[in-house]
């Protein structure tokens, strides 16, 4: 590999899922997932269409019980690209004997080749070249370029390029007793001479997607003529074409497919679109410079340069590039237009059913920094279901609003009532929705775009509103213990999932939740700072319109400084209300017995046991404070609360935690990297690395072909732009405080703040700084305890001096 290339030199069916997942193509708008044209889904092989926003509902019996899911919808597969020799035999790479075999995803660009060279068993040498495009800016269109050479035989080869609506969501195992089918068929027509096209609907949300494919052939890059034979058979439609091969003689079959739905703005009618958009494309060779055009300047805002230590070590700087890849695939321009957030799994697979939970909060700083207009679209989705958020609060006695912990179509609850263990068998209730943090990583999204952007207009008409109702809905879910004259928040369930519930208990939720409760009370105060962000005439609107009260903003004042967190040992902060009170964990006895304990949530429950009887996390929930908020917010925070609070006690939670954490979800080793950046570099390095790998070395055993794990894909890049170069916005300025792990000899970024574009070198002995954007005003910086202030074309050098080993917030 290199920087820039993910590549594969062997075929392994065991491993295609995996690899299909790590070479989806998309641009915001829809993704496919890298199966080769010929594959069928099956036990290897799972073809993939993902449309942003493109859910349908579907009922299923489980147990006696009917539920409802909400599934992002896998959409009719426009790959079908098979060959067929005149000894009747079919393309497949599991029947002939491969020679040669490349697979490669050239991340600059955003094509994904392949080069198969193979022996029949004619005897005959045949060599296959395809490339694949999903066009990053005309983002109705994909095509496939697919180059035949016979070298040593010559004969006819039958090609069918075919458009298959026949397709299921049967992607993720534990889903298969789910019911899968969510399309149905309107129409199958020719188009033309060369063209074919398909129509389908969702059966519950009634979306209708339009696909059209055009497959042309050439030789010597003069078009072929050609007079293909039609097949319409169920919810498939084909075009079969007969090629004379000469040895030697490349022939190209190039696909162009566009594809439409009833929700796209500016056109008449879906099908009519996709049409329309076939006839009009350009040959393979304009679309992919069209596209690679738009992916160049992308990375001019998206690219990070690495120089490591072991200057050979390429690994690392290609697979933080792979995962800018990835958010781009699911993120990236397009989605500005559009009605979506951001699934936890990307538009990679159909893990979590495609739901949108919190990982926006390690996804949003590195779209911040970078291409801050995009954070602004997706946080406009959280906006629009306000109104489902304030009814749900309502549902559930609260006031203000209360967002889903899975999120989807219109913003209703869709964590699922049952849950698989795998390992088990065993279908159990799911408690998960009960993770109202969900609330506040929402708020800290909105408040951290806007001290990034400063952009005023949107704090001023969507964000101050959403972040007013969810410290109302805090306010509200706050209750008062009248014997310790306290506020507490009761039944609830943090990022920790292991936890659910007390044992002794037969209603589900936690108590005194750290992570939530002093995040709430973070809510609390940016709502009541919010006259000093808007204009005083918003601000009286908002308040006008809220109803809000001077005696509720008082009372919102008297909870941010009275509600209740909980203590143990030597300024532990309790996870939860009794966390300490739990049994120890024989962790050497499991690793002994089990190997891999990541999922000890399901080994216990397959031995009839729990992990809420232990003192056993899947992800630390309170060092989540020291990951979002710096060591001195962290420290006021305690105070407004009465709580005695000093950085010294990071580390001793860092290490209590640590001890008790089997790092179950992808995103742990992302915060625990983080909070160890100051403290204890070469540890801190280690778990970067792991979370690096998390999902190209598929450390969860087989989760990432079933969807890539976006928050943690994110959450590595911005360890190195964030954490690494000690990047804060505090005080209207951004804070610089860069201290490199060893391993990591220079970096350079480029980030956008307030509308200016820096361009950073950093080394352990120096910062680089140089101000791009010539024609915008002055930003303020904060360098070593130095207010700067940099004008456009400015540009500094700043000694680094080499940091204590001490705690501090990044």
């Amino acid at each position: 590999m290199n920087d820039w290339h993910w590549h594969y030199h062997d075929y392994q069916p065991e491993q295609e899922r995996l690899r299909e997942a790590l070479c989806t193509l998309g641009n915001g708008y829809f993704a496919t997932r890298g199966a080769a044209p010929e594959a069928e889904a099956n036990e290897h092989h799972y073809p993939g269409t993902y449309l942003a926003g493109g859910y349908d509902r579907a009922r299923s019996d489980v147990h006696g019980r009917t539920v409802e899911n909400e599934d992002l919808v896998n959409l009719p597969n426009w790959l079908p690209l098979r060959l067929t020799f005149d000894d009747g035999t079919e393309f497949s790479l599991d029947t002939v004997d491969i020679l040669d075999y490349h697979q490669g995803l050239d991340m600059r660009r955003g094509v994904l080749e392949r080069e198969v060279r193979f022996r029949d068993d004619s005897a005959r040498t045949t060599r296959l070249r395809q490339r694949r495009l999903v066009h990053m800016s005309e983002h109705h269109l994909a095509a496939l370029e697919t180059e035949i050479t016979a070298e040593d035989w010559s004969g006819t080869v039958t090609v069918e390029s075919a458009l298959d609506g026949s397709v299921t969501n049967s992607g993720v195992e534990r889903y298969q007793g789910l019911e899968g089918q969510h399309l149905e068929l309107m129409a199958t027509e020719p188009v033309g001479e060369d063209g074919i096209w398909l129509k389908v609907r969702t059966r519950q949300s009634r979306l209708e997607i339009a696909l059209a494919a055009r497959t042309r052939l050439y030789r010597n890059d003069e078009a072929l003529a050609g007079e293909p034979s039609l097949e319409q058979a169920d919810e498939r439609i084909g075009q079969t074409f007969t090629l004379q091969l000469d040895a030697g003689q490349p022939i190209a079959v190039e696909k162009v497919v566009a594809l439409y739905t009833s929700r796209d703005a500016a056109i008449s009618e879906c099908g009519l679109a996709a049409r329309n958009a076939i006839a009009d494309a350009p040959r393979f060779a304009a679309l992919l410079a069209g596209s690679a055009l738009l992916w160049q300047q992308l990375w001019q805002r998206f690219d990070l340069e690495l120089e490591l230590a072991d200057d050979h070590d390429h690994r690392t700087a290609a697979i933080l590039h792979l995962h800018l890849f990835h958010l781009l695939v699911t993120a990236g321009p397009q989605v500005m237009d559009l009605d979506a957030g951001v699934p936890a799994r990307g538009l990679h697979g159909e893990a979590y059913r495609g739901h949108i939970f919190w990982d926006e909060l390690f996804i949003f700083p590195t779209l911040n920094l970078r291409l801050p207009e995009i954070t602004r679209s997706l946080l406009m989705y959280r906006w629009r279901r306000l109104p489902a958020a304030r009814a749900a609060a309502r549902e559930a006695g609260y006031r203000g609003a209360m967002y889903p912990w899975q999120s989807g179509s219109n913003g209703r609850e869709e964590s699922q009532q049952l849950h698989l263990n795998p390992r088990s068998g065993h279908w159990t209730p799911d408690e998960t929705h009960l993770q109202r943090h969900v609330n506040a990583a929402i708020a800290y999204n909105i408040w951290q775009y806007y001290q990034t952007s400063g952009d005023t207009e949107f704090l001023s008409f969507f964000g101050a509103e959403m972040l007013l109702e969810i410290a109302r809905f805090w306010a509200s879910k706050a209750q008062l213990n009248q014997t310790l004259g306290r506020y507490e928040i009761n039944g609830v369930v943090g990022p920790d999932e292991f936890h659910t519930r007390y044992p002794d208990r037969e209603e589900p939720g936690l108590d005194n939740h750290a992570y939530t409760t002093v995040m709430a009370v973070w809510v609390l105060c940016r709502a009541l700072s919010l006259p000093e962000h808007l204009p005083r005439e918003r601000w009286d609107e908002l308040v006008a319109q809220l109803d809000i009260t001077p005696d509720e903003l008082d009372h919102w004042d008297t909870v941010s400084r009275k509600l209740r967190v909980c203590f143990h040992g030597d300024g532990i902060i309790s996870q939860f209300e009794g966390f300490e009170q739990l049994q120890e964990l024989d962790w050497d006895g499991y690793r002994e017995q089990y190997g891999d304990i990541q999922r000890l949530d399901r080994i216990l429950e397959a031995e009839g046991d729990s992990p809420n009887r232990y003192q056993a996390t899947k992800q630390a929930d309170v060092l989540m404070l020291f990951y979002l908020l710096s060591a001195e917010v962290v420290e006021q925070l305690f105070e407004r609360l009465g709580y005695d609070f000093d950085p010294d006690m990071i580390p001793r939670n860092v290490d209590y935690y640590g001890a008790r954490t089997s790092h179950g979800s992808t995103l742990s080793r992302v915060v625990d990297a983080w909070v160890l950046a100051r403290s204890d570099r070469p540890r801190s390095w280690r778990l970067f690395s792991q979370a690096v790998e998390s999902d190209v070395a598929d450390i969860q055993g087989g989760t990432t072909s079933e969807g890539i794990h976006l928050g943690a894909m994110a959450g590595t890049v911005d360890l190195m732009q964030r954490c690494y170069t000690g990047i804060e916005v505090r005080d209207e300025q951004l804070v610089l405080n860069p201290q490199l792990p060893d391993e990591l000899t220079s970096l350079r970024i480029r980030l956008r703040y307030r509308g200016q574009t820096l361009a950073l070198h950093i080394t352990h002995e120096q910062m680089q700084i140089r101000a791009v954007s010539a024609h915008l005003g002055a930003i303020r910086l904060r360098i070593d305890d130095r207010s700067v202030t940099m004008q456009p074309g400015d540009s500094q050098v700043v000694p680094i001096k080499e940091m204590p080993v001490a705690v501090h917030g990044p």
